[in-house]
């Protein structure tokens, strides 16, 4: 019987799939934030589903256990004071603060995402107080939470919920729009969107604008104060990689503090919290967006998990990720017969966010055969399948062999 011999077209696939191998090797070799990557607990697997939930920092479970055991276990009452919880939820705010553009002072840490989108947007409508304004816009392709929530935000306040497309968002404002509430960066679709432009859109229209942050926080630049973002909201189990429920965060910019009339007023955001009055008198500053007992132990845990941020500029992380998602398009161009995948992700880096999404026939039997082969990727029902890039610990040679195995599993 005579050998079997390699067709041509294979011969090509394997010298090309060598060449992107050995530009990976080449990219990861001159990689300034490589060293970041030994910062996490990361096993053989190629992690891309760091936009739904960020890997584990290697010193977090340390320093749970030390407020675990020593703090709560030791010290018990006293840490509130000898362990400074107290102050956790501005603190951090802080430590979060250069991330996203913001001045101290400004940002809050506490509650789930949804709770502060409830914060910002009834809050925004009474910034705006007039009766004239009747309409809060919110982007029609919002995370599904974010439309929920407006619309009982507009019950309560007597408003009118208008969806609509962000890129239709300048054309939609008017005299009777009090807020906007945007997405920076699309969760299914990886698109961004223009926090500078329609920010300046929604003050000309006489607008607050209210931007939740979930998908670009460490990712990308977002320049809250530098765009005049009125109030912004954000998770930080994402990109912050802040652990599964991790506190989220509210921004009420420092212009807007002293009349922020947060509609779940609390005793931790009173101005004197142990005099335990029957009246309500809002704490000053950023203080006044709290609600009740902080989560302690999912704060700490998220504050230990920030400081693998020491030192890097988040505009070398964007680079980064431009970089490993311009890699990921090209192998995928490279790896996979045409018309089996259609990237939704803007190809202009403009409009592109830190993750790429791919419709794809069958996808939820893909995406569970690429996580039984090591690529571990997010599914978005019915046909998308969605691959976020961390910059802090995503490498190029993982980018490559996720576009390769992909590529395999849709041959097979």
């Amino acid at each position: 019987m005579p050998a079997r011999t390699s067709s041509p077209s294979c011969g090509r696939r394997a010298a090309m799939s060598e060449s992107l191998a050995q530009r990976a090797a080449a990219l990861d070799a001159a990689d300034e934030l490589a060293g970041a990557r030994k910062l996490f607990a990361l096993d053989e697997a190629v992690y891309l589903d760091g936009n739904s939930l960020g890997a584990l920092p290697a010193h977090v479970p340390d320093r749970v256990a030390d407020v675990v055991n020593r703090q709560w276990g030791q010290l018990r009452i006293r840490s509130w004071t000898e362990g400074d919880w107290w102050s956790a939820p501005e603190r951090i705010g802080d430590r979060i603060a250069p991330l996203v553009g913001a001045a101290p002072g400004q940002i809050v840490v506490g509650d789930s995402t949804s709770v502060n989108v409830f914060k910002a947007v009834v809050g925004a409508v009474r910034l705006n107080d007039d009766p004239a304004r009747t309409d809060i816009l919110v982007d029609a392709t919002t995370f599904p939470t974010d439309g929920y929530i407006a619309s009982s935000a507009a019950r309560m306040t007597g408003r009118r919920i208008v969806p609509v497309d962000p890129a239709d968002l300048t054309s939609a404002l008017g005299p009777t729009t009090a807020a906007a509430l945007v997405n920076h960066v699309d969760y299914r679709s990886g698109r961004l969107h223009d926090l500078p432009g329609l920010t300046a859109a929604v003050h000309e229209a006489g607008a607050l604008a209210v931007w939740d942050l979930c998908h670009s926080a460490g990712a990308l630049p977002v320049g809250l104060d530098a765009h005049g973002v009125d109030l912004a909201v954000g998770c930080t189990y994402k990109y912050l990689n802040g652990g599964p429920g991790s506190p989220a965060y509210l921004y009420v910019a420092e212009r807007h503090q002293a009349s922020f009339d947060s509609p779940l007023p609390g005793w931790t955001s009173h101005a004197d919290p142990f005099a335990m009055t029957p009246g309500y008198e809002a704490a000053d500053g950023s203080t006044r967006g709290r609600v009740g007992t902080p989560d302690i132990l999912s704060m700490l845990a998220l504050e230990a998990a920030l400081e693998v941020w020491d030192g890097i500029a988040i505009e070398t992380v964007r680079a980064k990720s431009l970089a490993l998602t311009d890699f990921f398009l090209e192998c995928v161009d490279a790896y996979v017969p045409a018309g089996r995948v259609t990237s939704l992700t803007p190809a202009e880096h403009a409009s592109r966010g830190s993750q790429v999404a791919l419709r794809c026939e069958d996808a939820p039997r893909v995406m569970e055969t690429l996580t039984a082969r090591g690529v571990v990727g997010d599914l978005r029902r019915p046909d998308v399948l969605r691959f976020g890039f961390t910059p802090l610990y995503v490498g190029f040679a993982d980018t490559e062999r996720a576009a390769r195995v992909l590529a395999e599993v849709l041959a097979g």
